[in-house]
Formats: structure tokens, C-alpha cells, sequence
């Protein structure tokens, strides 16, 4: 079994709800099943447009026997089969699902990045990642507790939500 971070956020509906029916699908599918959460946070928006209402963000931890980029194409059929529409970058989202990190492993593909590439930049990541791993794998090789924060905006993550059932 094979440890990994997903990053879920939603801003769009019943956000809460939408967190946890992403759990279940997730807990649905053969070979992965979700063993932590994070509290979750609410956020504000990070790139996209600034009208866009806050989102709700957690991390969930899930042992799978998928490799890397099976587990992506899960969490994007999580996405397709709770109906996200993917029309503009950083946009308003029913649901996301992000692939953050895969055991220790680094990947770099055209299509999968893994470490995520933004996520030492992102408190609505950190926050509830470092909840569930004290000092994870961070993009370029380093760990969380060599990291200096002072590039993160840490007044945007309000803790909304005890964990994720």
C-alpha cells in the first residue's frame, strides 16, 4: 500500500457536503481507501476571479495499491462523476481533487507533477496537510520543516469543520 495526500476544495453548493461526497467516491473505489482528514478550512480564493466566493479545503490521506497516475485519473473521475465543469483556470468549483504527494516519490510528466508544484505556496494546502504529516515531501526535494513560510499568506485559512467523516 502506498501512502498519499489528496487536496479537496469546493466553493461552489453545499460545499461541506460536496467535501464529503468526494471522501465517499473516493472510499468507493477498489483499491484506495481514505484513512484520515484534515479539519476543514475555509479560504479565500487564490488566482482566478476575485468575485468568487471562499472555498472550503482539507487533505485527505489514502492508502491505495493504484500507482501515481491511476490515482489521478481517479480523483478526476471523482470530479467528472460529482459534474465539475472546468471552464477558466482557478475558477469557482464544485469540487476539486488534487493529487499532492505519492509516497516520496517525484514525478514529473507533461500531465502529473508530483510533488504538487504549488502546494508550498498555498496555506489552504499547508494548513490541513500539515495536520495529518508533520514535515511532508515538498516540490524541488525539500521538506516542510526546512521551509521558511514568510512567502505564504497565513491570515487566509479559518478553521470551518472538524474532520471529514
Amino acid at each position: 500500500m502506498t501512502e498519499s495526500f489528496l487536496g479537496l476544495g469546493s466553493n461552489l453548493g453545499d460545499r461541506l457536503t460536496n467535501l464529503s461526497e468526494a471522501v465517499s467516491l473516493l472510499n468507493a473505489t477498489d483499491g484506495v481507501e481514505v484513512t484520515r482528514s484534515s479539519r476543514v478550512y475555509e479560504t479565500d480564493p487564490v488566482g482566478g476571479p476575485e468575485d468568487q466566493p471562499a472555498f472550503l479545503n482539507a487533505v485527505v490521506e489514502v492508502h491505495t495499491v493504484l500507482d501515481a497516475r491511476a490515482l489521478l485519473e481517479v480523483c478526476l473521475a471523482v470530479e467528472a462523476a460529482m459534474g465539475r465543469v472546468r471552464n477558466e483556470r482557478w475558477g469557482p468549483r464544485n469540487i476539486d481533487v488534487d493529487l499532492l504527494t505519492f509516497d516520496r516519490e517525484r514525478i514529473d510528466e507533461d500531465d502529473l507533477t508530483v510533488p504538487h508544484p504549488r502546494m508550498h505556496e498555498r496555506l489552504f494546502v499547508l494548513a490541513p496537510l500539515l495536520e495529518l504529516d508533520a514535515d511532508p515531501q515538498l516540490p524541488g526535494g525539500r521538506r516542510a520543516m526546512t521551509m521558511r513560510l514568510d512567502h505564504v499568506d497565513v491570515s487566509g485559512a479559518r478553521s470551518f469543520a472538524p474532520p471529514l467523516a
